[in-house]
């Protein structure tokens, strides 16, 4: 793994930014997160108990959202009645922040316990999202609250240190427990995250101060508001996935936006200051993510059939319950004329992809794979072990099952998020699925009418024009262009930009500021088609006129 180069490419849009993690210029993890979402895992919300549901042993809880968000008994955590009773305190009485280390500590409440005995409807709580909204289902809650960092994760109401199963070394352990313990704050438990080996004494303080303050912070945030409101976020969607995924290995970071470039460039010179120039702008008109050849990477890797090894493929299918995933040999040139190894081959193969399929596309819950059968038990227990080791870099939760007698592999993977699901198949942007466009000919002549509408109505002077590629190529050919033309009319503030993300007869226009100018595709085609139909009957009149004479 750390042999291997990682990039880090954050494309950076009007409404989401995207977030692209490449091994050996390969694609293996790619983040899409709205910047509009505001219902994150992490952040602290101040909420009231709506009803309690005692067949469930949970609870529905307003934070704001159009569903009711979920908390289930379980998820109250065993301090929750040392919890109740500073959350009580600390909103009765809003004039100063009450100190956890002076706060009385009362009995873990039972295991087997009933979500009735602890919550009453309209009782205010702070909670934090565990789950994000998935499909039609509101958030998941917890009241087991914790503030991530970089090196530690710090746990009110708790006062247990655990470390780190990754970190290997017993006297790197002992080192951090003893620090721990002689730095951590009374009435605060402490989980010491793989990133914390081998770090100094002074960085380790300062990231626990910085958690301390941030949540004496929400605290005093919570004393001054009502229900439901949002008390602590954490940092920008960027920030936080590199803060999880983020190691010094990292070759290069690229940014295309200049303001999420400096919060990562700062948050970086924090954790790991020698790696800052390794935080890059990306400037050019061309989209980050067709310089680098990710949009044609997405666009194979998220589809129904992926191809992965000499005409070899997988059909991933998605139903409410589970993901499905078949593998198929296809029509291999190489096959060896040993159809046991043959079927080994492939699902070994297979299994490297389905690695970087769950990880790429975040598939979590049950996923079931259907690899080709083998006949020896040794061999299906090698897959097995293959499958293991590919999946030990995911870190995501998972658990994977041998493999059936049926040839079936049954894989359990974390979810906190909903499945990504990019539609690689593209519709038509003319004609909305209709099957009528108008011709692609004059393709060009509806641009120019849009080029006038932008600088004559519009008053733009300076915008991106974004094509597809085959069409930049089109008004780019030859010495006298249809793209010197335009520039010529409408001033070399216009530029024209080939984009592989879009569909043959899409475009986008991204004025001066970098926002997205939206133009009405609908009524394009609609006053297309009225022109064509008035030249239609233009040509009808004369031809009539012709006859009379």
């Amino acid at each position: 793994m750390d042999s291997l180069k990682s990039e880090l490419f954050v494309d950076v849009q009007q409404k989401e930014i995207s977030i692209a993690l490449l091994e050996d210029s390969r694609l293996v993890s790619l983040q899409k997160e709205s910047r509009s979402e505001v219902y994150s895992v992490g952040d602290f919300y101040l909420a009231k108990v709506k009803k309690l549901m005692p067949g469930l042993n949970a609870a529905f809880v307003d934070v704001g959202y159009d569903k009711d968000a979920f908390l289930h008994y379980l998820d109250l955590g065993p301090q929750f009645s040392t919890y109740s009773s500073f959350i009580n305190q600390a909103l009765e009485s809003p004039e100063s922040v009450p100190e956890i280390a002076n706060c009385k500590v009362l009995p873990d409440i039972p295991k087997q316990g009933t979500i009735s005995d602890l919550l009453q409807p309209g009782q205010r709580l702070l909670v934090q999202i565990a789950k994000e909204p998935i499909s039609t289902k509101g958030p998941r809650l917890t009241t087991e609250l914790s503030i991530t960092g970089r090196f530690m994760v710090l746990i009110p109401f708790g006062n247990k240190i655990s470390i780190s199963q990754k970190i290997k070394s017993t006297e790197e352990k002992i080192r951090l427990r003893q620090l721990i313990t002689s730095i951590k704050p009374k009435g605060f438990g402490i989980i010491v995250r793989t990133s914390a080996e081998g770090k100094k004494v002074a960085e380790l303080i300062n990231e626990m101060r910085t958690l301390v303050e941030a949540w004496q912070n929400a605290i005093a945030k919570m004393q001054r508001s009502t229900p439901p409101s949002l008390i602590y976020e954490e940092e920008s969607r960027a920030v936080s996935v590199i803060r999880d995924i983020f190691n010094p290995s990292f070759e290069s970071v690229y940014v295309n936006d200049a303001e999420v470039f400096e919060q990562i460039q700062n948050y970086i010179s924090l954790i790991a200051p020698e790696n800052k120039e390794s935080v890059k702008l990306y400037s050019k008109d061309i989209p980050i993510f067709d310089h680098f050849n990710i949009t044609r990477q997405i666009k194979s890797a998220f589809g129904k059939t992926v191809s992965f090894k000499s005409g070899a493929y997988l059909i991933i299918e998605h139903t409410e319950a589970l993901h499905v995933i078949d593998v198929n040999s296809g029509n291999r040139s190489k096959a060896s004329q040993d159809q046991e190894t043959n079927a080994l081959e492939v699902n070994l193969r297979a299994a490297d992809e389905i690695a970087r399929q769950l990880r790429l596309r975040d598939m979590g819950g049950i996923i079931v794979v259907d690899f080709i059968d083998m006949a020896k038990a040794e061999h299906r227990q090698q897959l097995l072990e293959h499958m293991r080791d590919n999946m030990s870099k995911d870190r995501a939760r998972h658990n994977i099952l041998p493999l059936s007698k049926f040839g079936l592999m049954q894989i359990t993977r974390q979810r906190v998020r909903p499945a990504l699901d990019i539609t690689t198949e593209e519709s038509c942007p003319c004609c909305f699925g209709k099957g009528v466009v108008q011709p692609s000919l004059l393709f060009t002549d509806k641009l120019e009418e849009k080029l006038v509408y932008l600088t004559d109505h519009l008053d733009i002077k300076k915008f991106t024009l974004f094509v597809h590629p085959f069409v930049d190529a089109y008004v780019k050919k030859g010495m006298f262009s249809i793209y010197g033309k335009w520039r010529r009319r409408f001033g070399r503030g216009l530029k024209v930009v080939p984009d592989e993300a879009l569909a043959y007869l899409q475009y986008k226009v991204i004025d001066n500021s970098g926002k997205e100018v939206f133009l009405q595709e609908e009524s394009d085609m609609n006053s297309a088609q009225s022109k064509n139909k008035t030249r239609s009957d233009r040509s009808a009149d004369e031809d009539s006129s012709a006859s009379d004479q």
